[in-house]
């Protein structure tokens, strides 16, 4: 098991379809926002329901960084890791992939109606 955890919206169809997919992919443990648990939440941003984060032993890493991190992790995303620790040195890709997660964070309904599971938060009459 991964010492890296990635935190999520769990009251998102398209959040959970992402989750779910990274979770079947790599050994993180995933997380949603109504699981988390003091220590956990201790490590997060004040306003951590504003994006997904992926923690690690030393780090915190949020929105776009969180979910390319993550990506990182799985079988498909390690042998981009080269690839993505290099265009980290660059102002310009953080700004796009930044801009990037949010474009796709702002309009998660209308990705949802193609990419979409059930939220946990949703299952079992909860919520």
């Amino acid at each position: 098991m991964s010492d890296a955890t990635l935190v999520y919206d769990d009251d998102c169809g398209f959040c959970t379809w992402w989750a779910d997919f990274i979770d079947e992919r790599s050994d993180l443990e995933i997380v949603g926002f109504s699981d988390l648990d003091d220590d956990l939440l201790e490590r997060l941003p004040d306003d951590y329901e504003s994006c997904s984060h992926l923690v690690t032993g030393e780090e915190v890493y949020s929105c776009g960084e969180s979910i390319e991190t993550a990506l990182t992790y799985t079988d498909i995303g390690k042998p981009a890791r080269p690839l993505v620790s290099f265009f980290r040195q660059f102002e310009d890709y953080e700004r796009f992939r930044e801009r990037a997660y949010r474009q796709v964070a702002d309009n998660r309904s209308k990705w949802g109606k193609v990419m979409s599971k059930t939220p946990p938060a949703r299952r079992d009459g909860t919520n």
